[in-house]
């Protein structure tokens, strides 16, 4: 399959049999089928095309916010439109769960991909502050780790109130929590996605309880985003995990 990457406009020759979720295989950038569907749903959001980021018109009255984003996509965005990749640990700082005023009702677009399976519960908390970031009519274009089988989300921690990650001398991890009700808690084999710290995975999502998530904290027009575009590269080979859009 010739595909162009919408990232950095690279023209790739890979067989679908080959493409994965979080397989790198744009041969310019490293992109893989999650981040150019990430781009290629903003593109149709905002132009009505799949457009590369290069090609995007240039828009600074159009303003998005991601949340702790990739950055060979996020410093082109930058450069097109009013666009600020934020992180939970270092500047530019926000916490999701506790969106400032000043950002209320600001946003054309949020993109959050695979980030809320790690926000401490309760997770509604995340939601509600996308929400808030977003103008009416705008977008969360969102990914995080799902289960179709599933009916609910398993949360790992669900009484977390005062905790901590604590190292042992054989280099494996414990939380140790105290809830609120002073029970101590310890648990042991910990996920955590590239690192420990702020990437410990702290829930696996249910689809359906994504779904019911989304709605809850008030956004319209929730799709999973399960279509391929294939001249960008996009054709999934899974149906769990894939992205969803909602709509302010």
């Amino acid at each position: 399959m010739l595909y162009r990457c919408n990232i950095c406009g690279f023209l790739n020759e890979t067989p679908v049999e080959a493409l994965g979720r979080e397989t790198p295989d744009c041969l310019g950038c490293g992109s893989t089928l999650r981040m150019r569907a990430i781009i290629g749903l903003l593109g149709r959001h905002l132009f009505g095309s799949a457009l590369s980021i290069a090609d995007f018109p240039l828009r600074k009255d159009t303003y998005g916010v991601g949340l702790s984003d990739w950055e060979e996509y996020a410093h082109r965005l930058a450069a097109r439109l009013t666009y600020t990749n934020t992180f939970y640990h270092q500047e530019p700082r926000l916490d999701i769960t506790d969106v400032p005023e000043s950002l209320v009702g600001r946003h054309d677009f949020v993109i959050s991909t695979d980030v809320f399976e790690h926000v401490a519960p309760p997770v509604s908390r995340a939601f509600e502050g996308a929400k808030r970031l977003l103008k009416p009519g705008g977008v969360l274009i969102l990914t995080v780790p799902y289960a179709t089988e599933t009916p609910e989300t398993v949360e790992h921690f669900p009484d977390l109130h005062d905790w901590s990650l604590d190292a042992s001398t054989d280099g494996s991890w414990r939380l140790l929590n105290r809830t609120k009700n002073g029970e101590d808690q310890a648990f042991g084999d910990l996920v955590f996605h590239g690192g420990p710290g702020t990437t410990l995975e702290m829930r696996v999502f249910a689809r359906s309880s994504l779904l019911q998530e989304l709605a809850d904290a008030g956004f319209k027009g929730i799709r999973v985003a399960d279509e391929a575009i294939p001249e960008i590269g996009v054709v999934w080979p899974v149906s769990w995990s894939l992205p969803v859009l909602a709509y302010a």
